[in-house]
């Protein structure tokens, strides 16, 4: 299938079109996948929520309002809110106690990964026209799965402040995409 602009894959989405389904999953589900990774730090508990995420990217297109974020940004507050969940559970912290050092080898190795997708859409280059302290939040939160809680915790800072900076980076964000997509 040719490259499809996100408008257009947007709209086979919204029409149910398998074709588009299948290249949204060929052309994200490594970036989501990475996601995930990091979050839950367990491959095949990873793989069981990349499925989850598309299937609720599925069922729920039709409430993505192009106007509020980028497709990638609304699938990956989708995936990170899945696997933030996911943590919380007693099954997930059964699974941590668990853990051996070769997972943590794999992890390393597929969390270089992520960031070379991530470099791939190029994502990365947008990160680094962020201040500093808004692309250490940003970096906390969609990237290492940490809730504003988390953050406000980490930091030392009130929660308030931490939800203050996000909503300013993320306009950042969205700013700095606006213009990349125009030129």
């Amino acid at each position: 299938m040719p490259k499809l602009s996100e408008q257009e894959l947007v709209a086979k989405l919204k029409a149910k079109d398998r074709e588009g389904f299948e290249y949204l999953y060929d052309n994200y589900s490594s970036a989501l996948f990475g996601i995930l990774l990091r979050i839950v730090r367990s491959e095949q508990l990873a793989e069981e929520l990349l499925q989850d995420v598309f299937l609720k990217i599925w069922n729920n297109i039709s409430e993505y309002d192009t106007k509020k974020s980028r497709l990638f940004t609304w699938m990956l507050t989708i995936a990170r809110n899945l696997a933030i969940d996911k943590t919380r559970t007693a099954e997930y912290k059964h699974l941590v106690q668990s853990d051996n050092i070769y997972d943590y080898v794999y992890l390393e190795e597929r969390d270089n990964a992520l960031y070379k997708e991530v470099e791939y859409i190029g994502l990365k280059d947008i990160l680094n026209h962020l201040p500093e302290q808004q692309r250490k939040l940003i970096d906390l939160m969609y990237f290492q799965g940490y809730s504003q809680s988390d953050i406000s915790e980490e930091l030392n800072l009130p929660l308030g402040t931490v939800k203050t900076r996000v909503r300013a980076a993320m306009n950042t964000l969205r700013k700095l995409l606006q213009s990349k997509n125009q030129n």
